[in-house]
């Protein structure tokens, strides 16, 4: 027999599996044979047939498995094919002139306000220290030329002194020569003329340092005078730089981005006045939605300045007679004729729309309020096409537009036999303009019914053509009756919109908050100082009173009749008046002295004959502009 083989102590290697895990072992059946040994194959070398009631195992060539995975690959692309599809399908479709809205343009459109409201503010302010250089300058130079004429003066005084020293002869220039042992009488004449030559040489000496001091003097004017001219000139230099700054953001603008500009308004508006914004604002996205659907970025102004040279895609936009408009142009897109507007104005435009509902505040720029000038020569300069805030000098720097080739963004000015050039807002079309007009109140568009008065500020002028009506000393007063309210000139009536006092209908009025309303302009007033009220203290403004109906009156004058006013006068019936706590109503406070010292910027007058001294003393009542 032979000899057995040898048993290894040592674990056999298990089969692996293809992924490399070692399979967990089996426990063995009942009855079957703990045997470590592998079962020998059987001699004729076939595999043995499988046992009955199993079916036999199928096995799964390579090809096959990558037969299966292509097809579960085709079926899972044509799921996501069919999912995609269909939930294009559910979205709503847009219509034509929408404007899109990306996620992000909101917020783009709020950083570029921002941004541009930044620059507008450094513009200004290298503007102010430019100004501030030339007056040095020009005091430097009113020195110099006083310096100048008394060196001109001290020099006459010493050529007369060499004048009369020339024609003197020797013995008055020298008196000592003349003295002499043989006239001893005679010294003491000498003697005395000799001082008074000498007497005389001081003062020629004087007379001299004198002058050359006062051209040293009229020379360091001089230096002075030059040097802050090269500072004024530096400032506005870096006042110019800005600008070029921010006429290279706009002309990048998406017309979504300008959109949603237009819309960052928020300042409360009667509820008529609301609907006639909103549907200038619709319009206005509305054309913007159109430029973006076509593909047209607004191009810089310079480069619609020559209608033989526009931009490719562009053409010249003629007026009823075929002749050129300058400063647009037009672009076939969507089967239609597109009237295609400067970066600046689409620019300009969408920064006023966003200031819809601000209150009107006499000599305001923003950003709290504005004057008619001062709000488009805010938005016009977030364009980067700099205006002061005069009337005259932002006609001037436009060029005359005639009725017939107004553009939306033009400057359509309205004027008044006693003041000249008295209102100005941005045209939208039609008869609608945007400004900051007194008779409103607020920003907001209005109907203005002469439009002969206007001017392009995207087309330099070769020459400022003169306005259309003569200063007359009178400050303008942007279409307010004179006195304008809120002036040191009133106080004026609260009386507005032709309503009785306590009569005015709910809808007319905006809210300020815990079902208080005041007239719009106010409100928008109020909100802005109790924002900067509560920076202050860390809590908004304590409002007890406002709006007050007739009713309301009656019912507060038969309660405490010694300090109210008669039903029907009171200035709470027309919407401009409050009644504030929280520390205000009392004299003395800290609460009371900020606004003593800050509401005045926003509009708001403590009355003289409430005041600590006044006739009627309440601390806690206040106005919107000096009323009767």
């Amino acid at each position: 027999m032979p000899a057995p083989r040898a048993q290894s102590t040592a674990p056999r290697p298990r089969p692996r599996t293809r992924t490399g895990a070692t399979p967990p072992a089996r426990r063995p059946a009942a009855g079957r044979s703990t045997s470590t040994a592998r079962p020998r194959p059987p001699a004729n070398g076939r595999r043995p047939a499988p046992r009955k009631g199993r079916p036999a195992p199928r096995t799964r060539t390579p090809g096959v498995l990558r037969h299966w995975g292509r097809r579960l690959a085709v079926l899972g692309s044509s799921t996501l094919a069919i999912i995609t599809v269909l939930a294009a399908f559910a979205q709503p479709p847009t219509e034509a002139g929408q404007v899109p809205q990306p996620t992000d343009a909101t917020g783009q459109a709020q950083t570029t306000a921002a941004t541009l409201a930044a620059a507008t503010t450094r513009y200004r302010a290298a503007l102010a220290e430019a100004t501030a250089f030339q007056t040095q300058a020009q005091q430097a130079r009113d020195a110099g030329a006083t310096a100048v004429a008394a060196v001109s003066a001290d020099r006459a005084t010493v050529g007369a002194y060499a004048d009369a020293a020339y024609r003197r002869t020797a013995d008055e220039r020298w008196p000592l020569a003349q003295l002499s042992v043989r006239s001893p009488g005679s010294t003491t004449d000498v003697l005395h003329a000799q001082g008074l030559a000498e007497q005389l040489t001081r003062a020629q000496d004087a007379q001299v340092a004198r002058t050359a001091t006062a051209a040293v003097r009229a020379a360091q004017f001089t230096d002075a005078a030059r040097d802050a001219e090269s500072a004024a000139a530096a400032a506005r230099a870096e006042a110019a730089a800005v600008l070029v700054e921010v006429r290279g953001l706009v002309a990048t603008l998406d017309p979504t981005v300008s959109a949603q500009w237009a819309a960052l308004g928020t300042s409360p508006t009667a509820t008529a006045q609301q609907e006639r914004n909103s549907a200038a604002l619709a319009d206005w996205q509305g054309y913007l939605g159109l430029l973006s659907a076509a593909g047209i970025t607004p191009p810089p102004a310079a480069a619609l300045l020559d209608a033989g040279a526009l931009p490719e895609g562009l053409a010249p936009l003629r007026d009823g007679t075929g002749t050129p408009i300058a400063g647009v142009a037009t672009a076939f897109a969507g089967g239609r004729l597109l009237t295609v507007l400067p970066a600046e104005t689409v620019a300009a435009v969408s920064a006023a729309f966003s200031q819809l509902g601000k209150p009107y505040l006499v000599d305001r720029d923003g950003p709290d309020g504005y004057s008619c000038a001062g709000l488009t020569s805010t938005v016009w300069t977030q364009a980067g096409i700099g205006l002061t805030s005069d009337l005259a000098q932002q006609w001037a720097q436009g060029t005359p537009v005639p009725v017939g080739q107004l553009q939306v963004g033009d400057l359509v000015f309205s004027t008044d036999p006693r003041t000249g050039l008295d209102d100005v807002g941005l045209y939208l079309g039609g008869s609608s303009v945007l400004s900051a007009s007194a008779d409103r109140w607020q920003v907001a568009v209005r109907d203005v019914v002469d439009l002969s008065a206007a001017v392009r500020v995207t087309v330099p002028p070769a020459s400022p053509a003169a306005p259309p009506a003569a200063a007359t000393g009178v400050p303008p007063t942007c279409s307010a009756p004179l006195p304008a309210p809120g002036t040191t000139a009133g106080p004026v009536s609260g009386a507005w919109g032709g309503w009785s006092n306590g009569q005015i209908p709910r809808e007319e009025l905006c809210s300020i908050g815990g079902g208080h309303r005041l007239r719009c302009d106010a409100a928008a007033a109020y909100n802005a100082m109790s924002a900067a009220y509560a920076a202050a203290f860390g809590t908004p403004l304590c409002i007890t009173d406002s709006y007050r109906s007739l009713s309301a009156q009656v019912d507060a004058h038969h309660r405490k009749p010694r300090i109210t006013a008669v039903p029907g006068t009171s200035n709470h019936g027309w919407a401009l008046a409050v009644d504030l706590c929280g520390g205000v109503n009392v004299f003395g406070t800290a609460q009371t002295a900020w606004m003593q010292g800050h509401a005045g910027d926003y509009g708001w007058v403590h009355p003289d004959w409430a005041q600590a001294d006044g006739q009627n003393p309440e601390p806690w009542h206040w106005e919107y502009g000096s009323l009767t």
